[in-house]
């Protein structure tokens, strides 16, 4: 008589769990080496299953993705097609050949990678990825500050809506924001919304600048007292700065520069120690680049930018979730004032 050997459900199970983990590390060990600085190994086989859902959807949808320098590494260095800072991701949006683009950021870049591809689907992961520089100015305080200052450009900062852009002259980053200034070839420049921002331009030109009193939420809780102490701390430190923070932060950093800049200035320079006074995962995603550099790490995050996640990118391919739209009143004027940016 023939024996049927019975394996347990449960053993079965496990079995297949083991196996898919295997598969799963073996599939993604070479995108692991990228990260492997900054990625603990027990944390990375949590990853690899949307890694390769993701992978399979990208190639599927003839889809890309771009990511902000403030993602989390595992999507910075393994999932993005595109990374930078706001300038560089409205840059490279231009030139994306692809059907579908999914915006690891915030809500304005969607926003912006929307109107510069409007024949594109663009997603956003994550409805509620917003910013508090772009919360803090609406279409309507243009039009009143229009009217208080009669003539006068205004110069919208990306970090706003599309219908704040639509209300503008010309759009600038932090990285050309001096350049956009001076381009207009006026005395005097509105520049919104934030006003830490504009101050720290207007330290270093010669046009009077009217600022708004926007804030990042992370840039802004930086202090002098801060720097100090990291310097005390961690003698011979380099400090970069973002142009957001105070210009009392600014003034006492040894460089301040757009995410772009402070990245350049690392792998230029090569300082032994560094500190980033911006958002934390910036640290990580540069020093995957340059292991020779020792980074100091005080951890600011963005809780808007952490809302992008290995498994809602993944959500948004499979549900083609959520879809960016503009009215096409709004979007024509605001691609404008960006397309006048990008000519700068």
């Amino acid at each position: 008589m023939l024996k049927v050997s019975i394996c347990p459900i449960y053993t079965l199970i496990e079995h297949y769990r083991e196996t898919e983990m295997t598969d799963g590390l073996a599939r993604s060990s070479a995108l692991y080496d990228r990260v492997r600085r900054v990625i603990p190994a027990i944390e990375w086989p949590a990853f690899t299953d949307d890694i390769d859902a993701i992978l399979d959807l990208k190639r599927r949808r003839n889809a890309v993705i771009l990511a902000h320098n403030y993602q989390r590494p595992e999507i910075f260095h393994c999932m993005a097609d595109i990374v930078g800072d706001s300038l560089a991701l409205a840059r490279k949006a231009m030139a994306v050949e692809a059907d579908v683009i999914v915006l690891a950021g915030v809500h304005f870049m969607a926003e912006t990678a929307k109107l510069l591809n409007p024949e594109k689907t663009v997603l956003i992961p994550d409805l509620n990825a917003g910013c508090s520089l772009a919360d803090s100015i609406t279409a309507a305080d243009v039009r009143l500050l229009r009217q208080r200052y009669p003539g006068i450009p205004i110069v919208t900062y990306v970090n706003t809506s599309a219908a704040v852009k639509a209300e503008s002259d010309i759009c600038c980053t932090s990285g050309n924001a001096k350049a956009v200034v001076e381009s207009l070839g006026v005395s005097r420049v509105i520049m919104l919304p934030d006003e830490y921002l504009a101050q720290n331009i207007a330290a270093q030109t010669d046009v009077q600048i009217i600022t708004w009193k926007g804030h990042c939420e992370v840039h802004e809780r930086f202090t002098p007292a801060d720097i100090r102490q990291l310097r005390e701390d961690h003698p011979g430190v380099t400090v970069l700065a973002h142009p957001e923070c105070p210009p009392e932060v600014v003034a006492e950093a040894d460089f301040s520069g757009s995410t772009a800049a402070m990245s350049d200035y690392v792998g230029r320079q090569k300082p032994p120690r560094v500190v980033l006074m911006t958002e934390c995962s910036m640290s990580d995603n540069v020093a995957v680049e340059h292991p020779e550099v020792e980074f100091i790490r005080p951890c600011n995050l963005c809780p808007h930018m952490k809302r992008i996640t290995l498994a809602n990118i993944r959500t948004a391919l499979e549900q083609n979730r959520h879809v960016v739209t503009i009215e096409p009143e709004i979007a024509g004027r605001a691609r404008l004032a960006v397309e006048r940016m990008l000519a700068v």
